[in-house]
């Protein structure tokens, strides 16, 4: 099975230049985009309008924004790491926030990184690039 990435970001343009930046380094994996909190614990936990999703097919990555309407970035780690299940999927928070409050509360709730997005495409492209690299071919998934 490919692995997929679960984009968690509201922002329109945000997912347009994750998606080019996706495309522009040859990341050929699903994305999946969530455009709330709400959203991506409904597609994490197979509920509501996802409730016909095998709820043990989980994404491989997460790419999560903070700043999220309905249900925030930080309210969604903290679900993600409060569920047996879905605990070890790694979680990059990619957001514009470089506070060291933000950055110091997400590594507590159990971010596995923690990236600041560059606002210059070719940086964006940049750091899709390693992460990437890193969470979808270099790194060992837990298997269990």
């Amino acid at each position: 099975m490919d692995k997929v990435i679960l984009l968690v970001e509201d922002n329109p343009d945000d997912i347009e230049l994750t998606r080019l930046a996706f495309d522009e380094a040859k990341v050929a994996n699903q994305l999946v985009v969530a455009g709330d909190g709400v959203q991506a614990l409904d597609y994490l936990f197979a509920r509501g309008p996802h409730a016909d999703r095998d709820p043990h097919d989980l994404p491989s990555i997460i790419l999560l924004d903070l700043n999220l309407p309905k249900v925030d970035g930080r309210e969604v780690l903290e679900a993600i790491r409060a569920e047996p299940r879905t605990r070890t999927i790694p979680v990059v928070v990619m957001t514009t926030s470089s506070e060291p409050m933000d950055i110091d509360a997400c590594y507590a709730l159990g971010a596995n990184s923690y990236i600041r997005k560059p606002v210059d495409f070719e940086q964006f492209v940049w750091a899709v690039k390693q992460v990437g690299l890193y969470w979808l071919v270099l790194n060992q998934a837990r298997t269990a």
